[in-house]
C-alpha cells in the first residue's frame, strides 16, 4: 500500500502576541435535537425530554456566569432546531459576546448522506441561526464529527471559515476542500478524549454505559491533556454539552480546569474564529486529505488518491 507523505512539521501554527500554545472551550448545545435525531419516538418520553432540556433551561445560564467569571470567551455549537425551540439563550450566547457556529439543524445523522441532502441540513441550520439571532456563523462542526467527503465543499460554498469535525492532528492547520478545487478552509481538530460524552453521559436505552465517572478523575485527565498540550506548543480544545458538563459538580470541574489552562505561562484561551483566522493569516501549507482506495477486496490491496498530503509534497 502507496501511503502519503509526512509534514515536516507537525505543528505548523506559531501562536500570537508571544503565546506558546492555545486553548478553546466549546459547547455543542445539542438539547433535544441528538434524542430526536436518533430516535424521533423519543418525543413520547417526558422524563427523556426533560433530561436534553436541562442543557438550555438551566445549564446553559450556569455556564454562562461561570465564563463570565473566569473572563474569556467560549464558542457554542448550536443546531437549528435548538435555536428556534430556545431563541431568548442563543440570544443570552451571543449578548454574552460568545462565539455562535454551527452544528447541523436536528443533529441529524450524517453517515453516508447525499450531498443535497447534506447541503439542506447546512441551509436550515444557517436560517434558523440568521432569524433568531441575527448571526452568519463562520464556524461548523458535523453532527457526531461525521464528515462526508463533499462536506468540505457544502461549506466553502457557504463561505465558512473553519471546520471542527476531524480528528488527525493535535493543532489547526488549512486543507483543501477536495483534491481539484483551490479553494480551502481551517480545521480545528478535535479528539474524543477531550469530550464529555464519553466520560459523562448516560440515560437509560439511549447512551452510555452506565459508568459516570467522578468530576475529580475527568480534572485529572483533561488537566494532563492540556499540559500536553501546552508543552507542545499545540492546541486543546475541549467539547463540552450543557446537558452534561452544565450539571453541578462537573461545572465546579470545568472552571477549576479553566482556572488551570489560564494559569498556564503564555496560553492563548481563545474561540474557534480567532484560532481559525489567526491559522489563515499566517499558515502557508495546505493539506490535501487522502482517500483509500479499495476498488477489489480483498487481493486488490488498497492505494491513497491523491498521493498529495501537502502542496508540493508527493508520496
Amino acid at each position: 500500500m502507496n501511503q502519503p507523505a509526512i509534514a515536516d512539521s507537525l505543528h505548523p501554527v506559531t501562536w500570537p502576541d508571544g503565546y506558546k500554545a492555545a486553548a478553546s472551550f466549546t459547547f455543542d448545545v445539542d438539547a433535544e435535537s441528538c434524542t430526536i435525531a436518533h430516535d424521533p419516538a423519543s418525543t413520547r418520553r417526558m422524563s427523556l425530554m426533560t433530561h436534553q432540556s436541562y442543557g438550555p433551561k438551566i445549564a446553559v445560564p450556569r455556564l454562562l456566569k461561570m465564563l463570565e467569571r473566569q473572563d474569556i470567551k467560549a464558542t457554542f455549537f448550536i443546531p437549528g432546531f435548538t435555536a428556534e425551540s430556545y431563541p431568548d439563550i442563543v440570544r443570552r450566547i451571543v449578548d454574552g459576546g460568545h462565539e455562535v457556529a454551527h452544528h447541523g439543524y436536528l443533529h441529524e445523522p450524517m453517515q453516508g448522506i447525499d450531498a443535497a441532502t447534506e447541503a439542506s441540513y447546512m441551509d436550515r441550520g444557517l436560517e434558523a441561526l440568521a432569524t433568531v439571532a441575527g448571526i452568519r456563523p463562520v464556524g461548523y462542526r458535523a453532527p457526531w464529527w461525521e464528515l462526508n467527503w463533499h462536506s468540505p465543499g457544502l461549506l466553502a460554498d457557504r463561505g465558512f471559515l473553519y471546520d471542527s469535525s476531524l480528528l488527525d492532528g493535535d493543532a489547526p492547520y488549512r486543507f483543501a476542500v477536495a483534491a481539484d478545487d483551490p479553494r480551502d478552509i481551517v480545521e480545528i481538530p478535535v479528539d474524543w478524549t477531550l469530550d464529555d460524552w464519553e466520560q459523562y453521559a448516560f440515560y437509560p436505552g439511549v447512551t452510555g454505559s452506565g459508568v459516570i465517572e467522578s468530576p475529580a478523575k475527568v480534572l485529572e485527565m483533561w488537566t494532563l491533556e492540556a499540559e500536553a498540550h501546552h508543552s507542545q506548543g499545540s492546541c486543546f480544545v475541549l467539547t463540552n454539552h450543557p446537558f452534561i458538563s452544565g450539571r453541578p459538580s462537573k461545572a465546579v470541574a470545568l472552571e477549576q480546569l479553566i482556572e488551570r489552562v489560564k494559569g498556564m505561562d503564555g496560553m492563548w484561551v481563545a474561540t474557534m474564529e480567532q484560532i481559525a483566522l489567526h491559522t489563515k493569516a499566517t499558515v502557508n501549507e495546505v493539506h490535501t486529505h487522502a482517500r483509500i482506495d479499495v476498488p477489489v477486496f480483498p487481493g486488490a490491496g488498497a492505494q491513497f488518491e491523491p498521493a498529495v498530503v501537502r502542496q508540493g509534497v508527493l508520496a
